[in-house]
């Protein structure tokens, strides 16, 4: 199976050069099964899910049911109902740290998070201590990019209600490790969420394995329609905590005195979702079984590696993030040259890469660095795509110095 082709946006010239996409990890490109489902959906099947008795109704719905129970598969949850669909990680965490915290978290309370999480993973958090009364505390990490769990254990007391950590480093590449992140924490009965939004479509994810008690992560970072997201929660968790949204599907009967919600995970699920887009999901989790998560881990390390071995043979190049466990993520500087100059000459030769401070500002600021220039690549990126991007490095960098 030649995999670049399944993909057709990757077909076209920008600035009469092929196309090299290397911003994988801002979104994935979709394959033609991913459009056809969701194209399909919208010629064949446009309808609201769960509330009508006609044929379409109740084939979208069964549709929708199915990705929940696919899902449920890819990161062997044991329960399809600790499945919620929201719009992506975003809402994701941000659920979470609303209805979670609403329950859990007190004047005087304290949550963790680590140095190397993206603002998704930050601000939820802020915004619920603010609330509350609470306060965040932070895991450093290393130069390297590896967090110091000694410090999270001498964090953890008390007064902390939940751990909230990063899988994988969108800016870094760490790969962190959750079920020792998750022992530690739950020695102490401290639950754990993971933002798995840079794990999902790299690495085999077993939440029941790892132990976490939340996962969120997003379908486009994973080949699949943006507009649609997961939050995994623990049944036991999410049974105690209140809904996140009012209005239609989270309930079962509504009164102008009471209301009483909904099961799980429609306790969850407020108003019309994005049906579509959960179709799309569903074709995306197909085509990476397809294509063997094992192998789409084990290709992204060989580009990876030989990307890293080649950026280091350029004149003042910094790469930040080397820890030894990390995925297809590449952040640098050449030199002290401002990332967008680098970005901007790069487009300009038909490779896109992402530039500036990736929703990490933390990060940047631990490094005392302005941004810097991401290259992440994904399944259907090739070794002579990567050859190009050096060579056009190669010839920018004089420029530049």
């Amino acid at each position: 199976m030649d995999i670049r082709t399944l993909f057709p946006i990757l077909d076209q010239n920008v600035y009469g050069k092929p196309l090299v996409y290397f911003d994988n990890a801002a979104t994935t490109q979709k394959p033609q099964c991913v459009i056809d489902a969701l194209n399909g959906y919208y010629t064949s099947l446009n309808s609201n899910i769960h509330r009508g008795a006609h044929y379409l109704a109740a084939k979208a719905t069964e549709c929708y049911e199915q990705t929940r129970e696919a899902v449920r598969n890819f990161i062997n949850a044991k329960h399809s109902h600790e499945i919620v669909f929201t719009r992506g990680t975003t809402e994701s965490i941000n659920l979470v740290a609303s209805s979670f915290c609403q329950r859990f978290l007190s004047k005087g309370d304290e949550i963790i998070v680590s140095g190397m999480e993206h603002h998704s993973n930050i601000v939820p958090w802020q915004l619920a201590c603010e609330k509350a009364g609470a306060h965040l505390r932070v895991i450093p990490f290393s130069d390297e990019g590896i967090l110091d769990l000694h410090a999270l254990t001498n964090l953890i007391n008390e007064k902390t209600r939940l751990v909230a950590v990063n899988h994988v480093s969108n800016t870094l590449g760490t790969v962190n490790p959750i079920a020792e992140i998750v022992n530690i924490a739950h020695s102490h009965n401290i639950p754990v969420l993971v933002d798995g939004a840079q794990s999902i479509s790299h690495m085999p994810v077993d939440v029941q394995a790892l132990g976490c008690d939340f996962y969120c992560f997003s379908g486009h970072k994973m080949y699949a329609p943006m507009g649609v997201g997961i939050m995994y929660g623990k049944e036991e968790l999410l049974n105690e905590m209140p809904p996140y949204q009012g209005g239609g599907e989270m309930i079962k009967d509504v009164t102008f005195e009471k209301t009483t919600y909904n099961d799980l995970p429609f306790k969850f699920e407020a108003g019309t979702p994005s049906v579509g887009d959960v179709l799309g999901l569903k074709a995306a989790i197909d085509f990476m079984h397809q294509c063997g998560i094992e192998y789409i881990a084990t290709h992204e390390k060989m580009l990876t590696d030989y990307a890293t071995q080649k950026l280091q043979e350029i004149d003042g190049i910094r790469i930040f993030g080397v820890a030894p466990h990390k995925t297809s993520v590449i952040s640098f500087l050449i030199g002290n040259t401002h990332p967008y100059d680098v970005g901007t000459l790069l487009d300009k030769l038909g490779i896109a890469v992402r530039t500036g401070h990736h929703c990490t500002q933390p990060i940047m600021d631990r490094y005392k660095i302005p941004g810097t220039v991401r290259a992440s690549f994904a399944v259907y990126n090739t070794k002579e795509e990567i050859d190009i991007f050096i060579q056009a490095l190669h010839r920018i960098a004089p420029m530049l110095q």
